[in-house]
């Protein structure tokens, strides 16, 4: 076993072996199992930053030859930086930020953590979605400040029992989601043009292979996809065709929603209520109309940021590193396996 020293300097940490083969940069706070992961193995060198920024990392380009990357951009100006950089692996499983193609175009690979996060990411969806219909915040604000205990008779909570949910995307979370939901005798719809035509789905779950058919159908909306075109999935036209006091939730990617569409529906009335953990621009500016309407539950883009779910993460994405460049990486978790051309040899 080698040594290891740890240095921090204004929260940053570098852990270093001298034996310097491979370099690998841990770009933001990681839970300590992933750390633990990374101390045990031999024969390599880790740059360790907590700062989650871009800028934060750009000094250890150079150097990296693996980025185990949390919520940074990770664009083509940025790649460029980074002249011997061969894998990077997500703490997760969204690459929105990801230039796949300047990746592969380098023989880069990308990979992500696999099914760690569906269980915590359908467990806040669920939240939203009870907190949101139940106007939990307000009830809470009149409560604690004492503004007006007979906020309790303004009837303003509305129950989702009974109700009919679509889910747009029906992948691992959308399945959990479902299961939950049908406890609460929820009605279950389900859009999903990627899965087969003839594709059985669950007990319970209906479904329909036109939106437009959906939206008519649905008092709650979920969506579960990622952002696959510019377009947002749900905008003006779509929110009008929800019947009256529909509820939407979004704890998928920022940009699916037509948030000043949103607005303009929870404001009008049409809406009865939302419930958003990702956002368009991340951080969002505040200072927008969203921002001051008491009728949105809002969350930094936390759903999948349990204990439980962090140190699954921080395993899986080390873990990634560690295996890819000894050649034994699952392809599974490759988004560009076809385009590297190698596994833990050099290119």
């Amino acid at each position: 076993m080698v040594d290891l020293v740890v240095v921090r300097s204004s929260g940053r940490y570098s852990c270093q072996w001298w034996l310097l083969m491979p370099r690998i940069l841990v770009a933001g706070k990681l839970h300590p199992a992933g750390l633990a992961v990374l101390e045990a193995a031999k024969d390599i060198t880790v740059d360790y930053i907590e700062d989650t920024s871009t800028a934060a990392m750009l000094p250890y380009l150079s150097q990296a030859e693996a980025i185990v990357l949390r919520m940074q951009d990770m664009t083509a100006e940025i790649i460029a930086k980074a002249p011997h950089l061969k894998f990077v692996s997500r703490h997760g499983v969204g690459y929105d930020a990801v230039d796949v193609e300047a990746l592969s175009a380098r023989k880069i690979g990308l990979g992500l953590t696999g099914d760690v996060n569906s269980q915590p990411v359908a467990e806040h969806t669920m939240m939203l979605l009870l907190s949101a219909s139940h106007r939990t915040p307000v009830y809470d604000a009149a409560t604690r400040s004492a503004w007006d205990w007979g906020f309790r008779n303004s009837m303003s909570a509305r129950e989702i029992s009974g109700k009919t949910l679509l889910i747009i995307g029906f992948g691992r979370i959308g399945r959990i989601l479902a299961r939950m939901a049908q406890g609460f005798d929820i009605r279950i719809l389900a859009f999903d043009p990627y899965i087969p035509a003839d594709e059985i789905l669950p007990n319970g779950v209906n479904r329909v292979f036109s939106l437009e058919v959906g939206l008519r159908q649905a008092n709650i909306v979920s969506l579960h996809m990622p952002k696959i075109e510019e377009k947002p999935v749900l905008g003006a036209e779509e929110l009008a065709l929800l019947p009256a006091h529909a509820m939407v939730i979004n704890a998928a990617r920022g940009g699916l929603i037509d948030e000043d569409a949103l607005v303009a529906a929870l404001s009008e009335g049409t809406l009865h209520c939302a419930g958003l953990d990702v956002f368009a621009q991340e951080p969002p500016e505040t200072d927008k109309a969203l921002f001051r309407s008491d009728n949105v539950v809002l969350t930094p883009h936390s759903a999948s940021m349990t204990v439980e779910c962090a140190e699954r993460m921080a395993v899986k994405a080390t873990r990634n590193i560690l295996q890819f460049f000894d050649g034994t990486i699952n392809r599974g978790l490759l988004v560009n396996a076809d385009s590297i051309g190698y596994l833990g040899q050099p290119a």
